[in-house]
């Protein structure tokens, strides 16, 4: 903008038109000013917001370590107070260790070709005693055993009709691999999480068994499909009981983004593959524990425990990059909580009422400071908004966290009043986190079909882990064993 003021003469007296022409310098000047400070000041939040995200890292937000790159924080980041142990394992702790077999399955002996002191030569015979030492190590690779079924058709001497006998119900093809084969491709598949090829060049190099990736594929298939009713069984457990976990995961499926859900409690887990990040299961009852994602809250008939892991990593992002007190005090206070939380269940006691209602009420305390300092705050203005805009203001990172941890104090603080209430939704992160890796190794899965064998296979693995059932038994056991060992628990 290029104005050209009148030329003062002190001599003249100010026209009309030139007093005009000066307001309206200033009206345009003023109009320039303030969309200069308004620009300004989405630039500051902008600017803020960019130094923000630079500075979060896994201990800061739900970012995953692997993001962290080269630069890793810290350990002295980690969101767990030392404990003031030395590392390694605790007194108390049962160790494990290779221990001596009193039948071991072969014996060498040596003995000594000639004596020590005078060079006469000796034999067994002369033996006195001996000293022992064992080798653990794996048997030389054996080739496949290939057993031949043979049905036999026989001729009855009364009436001369021939009968052939049946084949066992699971010899289906003339030529086919067995069940300790295939368990063996199952757990390195879905388990060590080999991707096809590989798992093929590990069952050639340790067997000697040529297989094709579409073998591996079918071997995945049949086992969903036989198992498939068993896990529908473990849903309905798990939807049923008193506390369970949920989250989810983003999945590539046939090069498009689908989600992976969890719902697990301490003895049973269920992956269940999704189109759509908001397919829940509505027959949950009880309570259930999980990251604030909203959609949750839209489930009937169930309580809500909120993970205070998530808190306590967005707490300290306000502490380490906005230097929030309320945020210190709040970290602090669940810190303590979640300890006597754990010294109450450890001694088989409730926690004390009392105790409970210090806790919350200083939880009151210390979110009513962080709010009235957010509300003391000058206003933040959305990018490319103009004043007077209709719509909610924007809130600060802080403000948000603040309001959300008070409108739902009842769950984040659930576990206080419930032992079978866990303080963070770990259980849950930690079944999806092995799915994770899982997508890094492979990529992702070509077919919904392949994606949904997957998660059924995992979900029967996982359970077994939680139960003390050997996978590979389990993976050759029937579905109805598997559920009848699950009710007699």
């Amino acid at each position: 903008m290029s104005v050209t003021p009148p030329v003062d003469n002190p001599t003249l007296p100010a026209q009309p038109e030139e007093i005009a022409r000066y307001a309206a310098v200033i009206a345009e000047l003023q109009a320039v000013n303030a969309a200069l400070v308004a620009q300004n000041a989405v630039l500051v939040a902008r600017v803020a917001e960019l130094e923000r995200r630079l500075g979060l890292n896994s201990s800061t937000s739900s970012k995953p370590p692997s993001s962290d790159g080269l630069k890793k924080p810290p350990r002295t980041t980690s969101l767990r107070e030392p404990s003031g142990k030395t590392s390694g394992g605790q007194p108390g702790h049962k160790g494990r260790t290779l221990e001596r077999r009193a039948n071991p399955d072969a014996i060498v002996d040596h003995f000594p070709a000639v004596c020590a002191g005078c060079g006469e030569p000796l034999d067994a015979a002369a033996s006195t005693g001996h000293a022992a030492r064992q080798v653990f190590d794996l048997p030389e690779p054996q080739p496949l055993v290939v057993t031949e079924h043979r049905a036999h058709q026989c001729r009855c001497t009364g009436c001369g009709a021939q009968t052939r006998a049946a084949f066992p119900e699971d010899v289906r093809a003339p030529v086919q691999y067995g069940p300790r084969v295939t368990a063996v491709v199952l757990y390195l598949l879905h388990f060590q999480l080999l991707p096809e090829q590989r798992l093929a060049e590990a069952m050639e190099d340790l067997f000697g068994i040529h297989l094709a990736t579409a073998t591996i594929a079918a071997m995945s298939r049949t086992c969903a499909l036989r198992f498939s009713g068993f896990i529908a069984m473990l849903m309905a457990l798990i939807a049923a009981a008193p506390v369970k976990h949920l989250d989810e995961t983003g999945f590539r499926v046939g090069g498009r983004t689908w989600w992976l859900h969890i719902a697990s409690t301490l003895r049973l887990t269920v992956y269940r593959v999704a189109a759509k990040r908001g397919s829940i299961p509505q027959t949950l009852r009880g309570i259930v524990v999980h990251d604030h994602w909203k959609p949750y809250y839209q489930l009937k008939g169930v309580l809500h425990a909120l993970c205070n892991a998530h808190h306590l990593r967005e707490l300290k992002a306000l502490v380490e990059i906005e230097r929030e007190d309320w945020a210190r005090q709040m970290q602090r206070l669940l810190r303590r909580a979640c300890h006597a939380a754990r010294l109450a269940h450890a001694s088989g006691e409730p926690l004390c009422p009392a105790l409970i209602g210090l806790i919350a009420r200083a939880y009151d305390r210390i979110l009513s400071a962080g709010i009235a300092f957010h509300e003391a705050q000058p206003p933040l203005r959305a990018a490319g908004s103009a004043p007077g805009r209709r719509g909610r203001t924007p809130r600060r990172i802080g403000h948000n966290l603040a309001r959300r941890l008070a409108d739902r104090k009842t769950d984040v603080l659930r576990f206080l009043h419930d032992p079978a209430v866990p303080f963070t939704n770990n259980l849950a992160e930690r079944d999806g986190r092995m799915m994770k890796l899982r997508q890094k190794i492979s990529g992702g899965f070509r077919s919904v079909e392949g994606a949904e064998d997957f998660a059924v296979v995992r979900s029967l693995i996982s359970t077994a882990k939680k139960q003390g059932w050997g996978i590979m038994q389990t993976l050759n056991q029937s579905p109805d064993t598997l559920f009848a060992m699950l009710q007699a628990h």
